[in-house]
């Protein structure tokens, strides 16, 4: 059974596209997140003079709705964040919309904690792999003696708590089919207390891929195939030239179909049918919970039925 968290958020300035901080029950971290047209707030903050993280998050142009982000760390971040304002021809960066800093309350953080917590959050986001990375590569950490290790690990773990509470999915990874162990039980395509899994067939077409859906995305796996678009123009196809583009879709060696080479997490089942199809469907009801034929809506609608009859708990 997951343990609930609470999440602390407070409108610095009372409107929710402003300023904000977050804070975790029991976390010595502390957050601070505000539009690039904020700064000057920002700056003042006294959390913002502290050692700590940050990320700059900003909208890819060579991507439908991609994110180039930039992860940094600084003994006083405000100084950073400054240098990070300036236009590009003085060393600054121009593709951020937004900044987001990570620093502790009780100001324990270090210049050698910060330097791991950089280069293990700038692994993690390339290993998710849901934004372009201004970064580059991560740099080499400082050596942190064990204890110390094991509490920036779940400093990190906070970190990518909070970061998906402010929309941001930075960190934040792609869901793997569970594990079948001996003695699960399988009905309906359901492992234990996974969700279902989900199919979809263009038998005509010898095309089948299976989906997945965990903590609200809707998750298509490795392997699965793909028809070349065939639609009219649509956000779908450029979202497919996207999917082609950065490999996560490749040509079949028949060249018949496409596959997906890794997990690819889409916004919607729709979203997912589409890719598969390659042209617009409703993806609620073309997608399967495999071993029964019952459609991803019918899915849906039996658990809300289920929680009416059943009641509170």
């Amino acid at each position: 059974m997951s343990i609930g968290k609470s999440v602390r958020l407070f409108l610095a300035d009372g409107t929710p596209g402003g300023l904000l901080t977050a804070e975790i029950m029991n976390w010595t971290g502390h957050v601070v997140a505000a539009p690039r047209s904020d700064l000057a707030a920002l700056l003042k903050r006294p959390e913002a003079k502290r050692t700590g993280i940050y990320i700059l998050l900003g909208d890819d142009p060579n991507s439908l709705g991609g994110t180039i982000a930039y992860i940094g760390e600084g003994d006083d971040v405000s100084t950073r964040l400054y240098q990070h304002a300036r236009p590009e021809e003085k060393n600054g960066k121009d593709f951020w919309e937004r900044a987001i800093i990570f620093t502790s309350k009780d100001s324990n953080l270090t210049k050698a904690h910060v330097r791991y917590l950089e280069s293990r959050l700038i692994a993690l986001a390339q290993a998710a792999n849901r934004a372009v990375l201004a970064n580059g590569t991560a740099p080499t950490p400082l050596p942190l003696p064990e204890a110390d290790v094991s509490d920036m690990e779940q400093f990190i773990d906070q970190v990518r708590i909070v970061l998906p509470v402010l929309g941001v999915n930075l960190l934040r990874a792609v869901a793997t089919p569970p594990a079948r162990e001996a003695g699960d039980d399988v009905v309906a395509g359901v492992v234990g207390d996974a969700s279902p899994v989900f199919e979809m067939n263009l038998s005509q077409l010898g095309i089948r891929a299976t989906a997945q859906e965990f903590d609200g995305e809707f998750t298509v796996y490795e392997g699965s195939q793909a028809r070349n678009w065939t639609g009219t123009g649509h956000s779908y196809q450029r979202l497919q030239e996207k999917l082609l583009a950065d490999a996560t879709l490749l040509p079949a060696a028949d060249g018949s179909a496409l596959f997906f080479a890794r997990p690819y997490v889409f916004s919607s089942p729709s979203a997912a049918a589409a890719m598969v199809a390659g042209r617009a469907t409703n993806g609620r009801t073309d997608w399967k919970v495999q071993g029964s034929g019952k459609s991803y809506a019918d899915w849906q609608t039996e658990g809300i039925d289920r929680a009416l009859t059943e009641g509170p708990q």
